[in-house]
């Protein structure tokens, strides 16, 4: 795939029915399977089934069969069954099957996946679902959909899930209706995705909303002029999470990740957080980088839930009745200056730190709630310490949803696709089509 091209899934052709991987365990739930085997096909799908059950053989003989499973993760089926306890063979046959899974969807001998489980199966589920990229439609039908058992890092950001109601153990109502809709969801997944015809090469760019920053409603303008498609993520933990996966996976030619709040709600131990990998994903893949601490001066948190430990004293933003911020302390704007210095550093490709020396979002203004210089010269003071050589650093003098900031963003843009860093944009590129 060339670099920035988009291409990371690959839909069916056109008049080809979808195939689904279906996922479960045949030995426990053969006739559930079954039945959702011939709900796809009702749907005008085809499945694939994969035995992921160490007890026994089912009632029927399955697509790929357990002892292929396990031989994927480089063992055999006894030694799975021999392992000690339950928890560690389903660990192996969740490995064998992610990586079965991983390489069918690069060879585009599958277009959907759904697995369907209890606890046991759910745990296996999240392992092949994060193992897949963004935009493969990923299903789970699971008896703790939604659980808080469920660790808010192993959800895949693009992941539907649904509650199988009754579906512990056998058919009946209430089971059935569950598993017909998830047939019909992924099937309809896979036949609503667009046909990736538009050439255009991909900038990524990370925001907090529209209105605490609004510097891409002059870029997206700007960069189409320049024959580049704009993808913009919503930093509130699950858009971080999926910006970091296509970045890792070399979906951009260049981001423009100015949004870095879920660093310091991670830092801050937030709910609102794209996990330990933020700001890692660009720079491991090597792809250009031009970043800004926007919205570093707040942590987030649940506005129906109360304010953090230790910052009853700080200004609070409620912006709706989900999400509230509140003034970052000075120590930790330090803190989220060393880490952004350090994760850097650590990128394989070019990287821009631009630092709006008059704001980092429409709040911090004077008169607004978060209005703090004193943070804001503290971040400033510890992040010239912090950065290497390595990372190119510009100051600008503005605030970063000021017209100057777009256009020193621009600048660094457009020196870099001189250079031959940013492959160039494609101007008479086909729009997208959808397949259904």
């Amino acid at each position: 795939m060339r670099r920035g091209g988009g291409r990371i899934v690959n839909p069916a052709p056109a008049g080809r029915a979808p195939v689904i991987l279906l996922i479960g365990t045949v030995d426990t739930k053969s006739e559930e399977i079954a039945f959702l085997r011939g709900s796809v096909e009702h749907c005008g799908g085809t499945a694939l089934v994969m035995d992921v059950g160490v007890l026994g053989r089912g009632s029927f003989t399955p697509d790929i069969l357990n002892s292929e499973v396990a031989a994927a993760a480089g063992v055999s089926l006894r030694q799975v069954m021999d392992s000690g306890d339950e928890n560690t063979s389903m660990k192996l046959m969740a490995r064998g099957a992610s990586l079965l899974a991983t390489q069918w969807q690069i060879e585009g001998r599958f277009d959907g996946v759904l697995i369907l489980g209890g606890t046991m199966g759910t745990d296996l589920a999240l392992d092949v679902a994060n193992a897949l990229p963004l935009g493969c439609p990923k299903f789970v039908l699971s008896t703790i959909a939604y659980s808080p058992l469920i660790p808010p890092e192993r959800i895949p950001a693009d992941l539907i899930m649904q509650l199988w109601a009754g579906g512990l153990y056998g058919l009946n109502r209430l089971c059935k209706s569950a598993l017909g809709q998830a047939a019909g969801a992924v099937v309809g997944a896979c036949r609503a995705r667009p046909v990736e015809v538009d050439q255009r090469p991909v900038v990524g760019m990370t925001s907090l909303g529209s209105s605490a920053l609004t510097y891409m409603k002059r870029l997206k303008p700007e960069l189409e002029a320049r024959g580049y498609e704009l993808a913009v993520f919503h930093t509130t933990g699950m858009g971080g999470r999926a910006f970091e996966d296509l970045a890792r996976r070399g979906y951009f030619a260049c981001v423009m990740d100015f949004s870095l709040q879920e660093v310091v709600n991670h830092l801050a131990d937030s709910c609102v957080s794209a996990g330990r990998d933020r700001l890692l994903g660009a720079g491991s893949a090597g792809i250009p980088q031009i970043v800004a601490p926007g919205a570093t001066d707040m942590v987030d948190f649940a506005a129906w839930t109360c304010c953090p430990d230790g910052y009853a004293d700080r200004p609070v933003h409620e912006h709706n009745r989900l999400l509230a911020s509140v003034c970052a302390k000075h120590d930790l704007r330090r803190s989220v200056a060393r880490t952004i210095g350090e994760r850097l550093a650590l990128a394989s490709g070019p990287a821009c730190l631009l630092l709006p020396n008059r704001g980092i979002e429409e709040w911090d203004r004077p008169g607004e709630a978060m209005h703090d210089p004193e943070g804001l010269a503290a971040f400033m003071d510890e992040v010239g310490t912090a950065v290497s050589a390595s990372t190119s650093v510009r100051h600008v003098e503005a605030h970063i949803n000021d017209e100057a900031f777009v256009r020193a963003a621009l600048e660094v843009f457009d020196a870099w696709v001189r250079e031959g860093l940013v492959v160039p944009g494609v101007l008479d590129a086909v729009p997208v089509e959808a397949t259904a």
